[in-house]
């Protein structure tokens, strides 16, 4: 569910309450019936009477579903910010993510200026097969214009049931006329890990940013044994913006690092079932190389197990910024009608007794999805973000002291690659000319066009350089479009950084997003301090072989 839409519902509820408590039933704030002991036979009965007389009164037609939906999720955000309703079409898509796959067309979009346009397309799926390029921008769905649609509603519009097609119509470089496609939605693939590759000689790199689904630890499995072959000696695992899945996953992955029979993680709650309950690592293969785990204010509840257990057993090193901090356990309660909801039923605590979850009694809701010390969330760089309550101090593995109740605090802090309004506008001009680019229509560089993307996951070595007059044509393009919002100095300021971006798209284009992300790491800060940090995690785990 969209953040601006919980928003939206949250404020409509406030007005409910306040129309219930205040005015309608002309009820005063010390009235007795006002406090815990209404029963839920008064609940019910107030609230039907409520809506008897919105129905009977209010100026418009009343959507009854609507109303129905917004008064479940605004009681339940009188318990927590994470318990929450979901429509039919919201549980269906819950379950799809959960289950690695969802139905669609199978592209990556991303929103520019003026629209939405396809990022990359996934291979074997439905656009692949019909042909829809990098730089296409959509212009009409079902019929409906789709030039003004954010990403969120391209998404939505794209998606649908298994077998049934959808008309896209797509604005396309290089061509006079836009072009028409009727695709029949598939199963997409919706992985955990996103890409995988070698660092250098020795160090190997796993994105799980994806989430934590049915199929993740085979995936890592995967992953790991892949990168064995091309010579991995050490690992850096990458959670960052990664919110979180299934417990038995998070479980699994850890399981890998942590021996068998340690807990991962502590469950409390106040439920039959929910009663303190330590979960273990499990058997199987234990991976005993160097490991760096990379957090950010993105990573939360499983992923804040995973790295959790690891910094608290000492395993590996945790790099990056303080993850979100979501410790509370949800259980899916489908309900009526096709829709469901999530209900807090526990607690997490990592194996050393740290609460994961962030204090959540003061402020809005809005504070709270949006509080993250300034980092990177869910794409948002947070600047007013205050700072995190410090938490009970808890002693891990080797003395080593954190705070619970506060998410995870990395070992080494390390900023995220700074993200200024100039550097967004190099970003989107990068994005512009790479389509005019890879469409042939940039003079002297035709032999650049590219039809289709090859769908190699890194980019070859040395298959892809950034020439000078590549770079100065880019320039060129940048500093004449009178909407950049670009100077000459503006390069002159971020050489490397345009350079770099002009490599990622362009990888994009050529390979894949996953080419593209292995370019971002090349000037990724984090990963940096992650590869020059090998040595200390290797001490790490020397400690850990001494310990027992």
């Amino acid at each position: 569910m969209k953040l601006y839409r919980k928003f939206w519902l949250l404020g409509i509820g406030f007005v409910l309450a306040g129309g219930l408590i205040g005015g309608i039933f002309g009820r005063l704030p010390g009235d007795a019936k006002a406090n815990s002991a209404l029963t839920k036979e008064d609940l019910v009965r107030d609230y039907s009477e409520a809506l008897q007389v919105v129905d009977a009164n209010y100026i418009d037609e009343v959507d009854r579903e609507e109303t129905l939906d917004s008064s479940i999720q605004s009681m339940l955000w009188t318990l927590d910010p994470h318990s929450a309703f979901f429509t039919k079409d919201e549980l269906r898509k819950l379950y799809e993510e959960q289950a690695s796959e969802f139905y669609g067309i199978g592209v990556s979009i991303l929103q520019y200026r003026d629209g939405v346009y396809v990022q990359s397309v996934i291979p074997n799926t439905p656009a692949d097969k019909a042909g829809l390029r990098f730089g296409d921008r959509f212009v009409e769905v079902e019929g409906k214009d789709a030039t003004e649609w954010s990403s969120y509603e391209v998404s939505q519009n794209v998606r649908g049931k298994r077998g049934t097609p959808v008309n896209i119509k797509v604005e396309r470089a290089g061509s006079s006329n836009p072009v028409d496609f009727e695709i029949v939605r598939d199963g997409v693939p919706y992985p955990s890990i996103r890409n995988y590759f070698m660092l250098d000689d020795q160090v190997g790199y796993v994105a799980l940013s994806g989430g934590f689904q049915e199929t993740t630890a085979e995936e890592l499995d995967q992953a790991i044994a892949d990168l064995r072959t091309e010579g991995m000696q050490s690992l850096v695992l990458d959670l960052r913006g990664n919110p979180g899945g299934l417990l038995p996953q998070a479980i699994e992955v850890t399981s890998r690092f942590i021996p068998e029979g340690e807990t991962v993680v502590s469950v409390k709650g106040r439920a039959e079932g929910y009663d303190t309950r330590e979960l273990d690592a499990e058997g199987g293969k234990l991976e005993d190389f160097p490991l760096v785990v990379l957090i950010n204010g993105g990573s939360a509840s499983a992923s804040e197990i995973v790295a959790g257990a690891v910094q608290d057993y000492g395993r590996g090193l945790v790099i990056g910024s303080e993850s979100f901090g979501k410790g509370l356990v949800q259980k899916i309660y489908p309900l009526p009608y096709g829709t469901g909801m999530t209900l807090t039923t526990a607690r997490y605590y990592t194996p050393y007794g740290r609460s994961l979850q962030r204090d959540y009694s003061s402020g809005s809701i809005y504070d709270y999805f949006t509080h993250s010390n300034g980092e990177e969330v869910n794409g948002d760089t947070q600047i007013d973000a205050k700072p995190k309550p410090k938490g009970t101090a808890v002693k891990t593995a080797g003395d080593r002291v954190f705070y619970g109740g506060r998410g995870i605090e990395p070992d080494i802090e390390v900023k995220s690659l700074e993200f200024t309004p100039t550097r967004a506008r190099i970003n989107q001009e990068a994005f512009f000319f790479v389509r005019q680019l890879v469409a042939g229509r940039v003079q002297g560089f035709e032999r650049f066009k590219t039809d289709k993307q090859t769908f190699q996951n890194t980019v070859p070595e040395g298959g892809l350089q950034i020439s000078d007059p590549l770079y100065e044509a880019f320039v060129n393009f940048a500093v004449s479009d009178s909407e950049s919002g670009l100077s000459r100095a503006n390069f002159a300021a971020e050489p490397e950084y345009a350079r770099a971006k002009l490599k990622e798209q362009l990888a994009t284009a050529r390979y894949s997003s996953e080419a593209g992300q292995q370019v971002f790491t090349e000037q990724d800060p984090q990963v940096l301090k992650a590869i020059e940090s090998i040595s200390q995690a290797r001490q790490l785990v020397e400690t850990i072989m001494v310990r027992k």
